[in-house]
């Protein structure tokens, strides 16, 4: 494994771990990104997978938002995307304007299951991304933990039979629902290299690790705990095994963000996950109640349209928030990710309100 510098702020990985902390920590979700001026930049001609797929230029981007909001963001996330296990099965995707991510040739029949890799090779394929992590977190110096992210297996799934971002999610339903024995072959493939890829990201450098289940709220609570719930904790139980396989023996705090489905809490508590994030459907003080005395710490939850509105409806949303929380076991994210219109300056006036409320409460 790489040597890396010391870690100077530690507060995320002290606070995800449940251990007292002096504030509670910050970062944002798509924190690098577009609304940043200088993303464009760098970013150049480059395509957005081409970008992710530069070392330098993935570096660069990643350090940005820590660089732009300097002493007030408590952790750089991997400049990446969720897609990348689907691109290591074989799928070609196209980052399309207007659209986001579209896939030459979803999955529309179990048949189609043949053309893709089920079992890749993701120490090869997606050598990239931890090249990109390890260039990070040596640039890092140590500055703040570097987190790196995988897309959950539904997710992904909806991706790869969907084709793209859908409203209706007629194809994977239509998997789970006519085609569930072959949902549950390509979700369990999918999941097992879920798993070696966080893993490898460890290896790499990664300090933290989240999982995403974007798509967590088009299921209902009984297709969620047949077609979601069983691969987030298989990734839970199965991740730190294959770490001690691979030398690591440090624990590695991991976060599970499944976006809508408000059903699951408490589930999702007692699935081997450290952290938990939520979106703004939750109010904070029901969710500390279904949490209860488990060792579990929260992130998030603000609605990130919140940076559209004045600075005095800003100061007023990060005040509710972080007092119905507290300031233990908890993280402070927005809800969701940052959008590509957003005022910089307004998201530096909410970190400035999150360390004002932090220190408060």
């Amino acid at each position: 494994m790489p040597e890396f510098a010391p870690l100077k702020n530690d507060l995320l990985l002290r606070a995800a771990k449940g251990e007292k902390v002096e504030r509670p920590p910050i970062w944002i979700m798509r924190q690098a990104g577009r609304y940043l001026p200088e993303y464009h930049e760098v970013k150049g001609n480059k395509n957005f997978f081409e970008a992710c797929q530069d070392a330098e230029t993935a570096s660069t981007i990643t350090i940005q938002p820590v660089d732009h909001f300097d002493g007030l963001i408590d952790a750089a996330i991997i400049f990446s995307d969720i897609l990348v296990i689907p691109q290591a099965m074989g799928f070609e995707i196209n980052m399309v304007d207007g659209k986001g991510p579209v896939f030459e040739s979803p999955l529309r029949h179990p048949d189609d299951l043949s053309r893709i890799d089920l079992h890749p090779d993701v120490k090869v394929k997606l050598k990239w991304a931890y090249e990109a992590i390890t260039l990070t977190r040596t640039k890092l110096n140590g500055r703040v933990p570097l987190l790196g992210f995988v897309g959950a297996p539904w997710t992904l799934l909806v991706y790869m039979t969907e084709g793209q971002g859908s409203k209706m999610f007629r194809f994977a339903k239509q998997w789970i629902f006519e085609y569930p024995e072959a949902a549950h072959k390509l979700l369990q493939a999918t999941c097992e290299a879920c798993i070696e890829f966080l893993a490898q990201q460890v290896v790499a450098g990664a300090q933290m690790l989240q999982v995403f289940e974007s798509w967590a709220g088009e299921l209902g609570p009984d297709d969620f705990n047949e077609f979601s719930l069983p691969y987030l904790r298989l990734i839970a139980y199965k991740l730190p095994k294959r770490l001690k396989e691979l030398g690591i023996e440090d624990k590695i705090p991991l976060t599970v963000f499944a976006k809508g489905a408000w059903y699951a809490l408490d589930d999702l508590c007692n699935s081997g996950y450290d952290c938990v994030s939520l979106d703004w459907l939750y109010d904070p003080e029901e969710a500390r109640k279904v949490v209860g005395d488990r060792r579990i710490t929260l992130q998030g939850n603000l609605d990130p349209g919140v940076m559209y509105g004045s600075d005095e409806l800003i100061d007023r949303k990060v005040e509710t928030m972080i007092k119905k929380f507290g300031t233990q076991n908890y993280i402070i994210n927005f809800g969701h990710g940052t959008h590509p219109f957003m005022k910089p300056e307004k998201i530096e006036y909410f970190l400035k309100q999150c360390h004002k409320y932090g220190l408060k409460y």
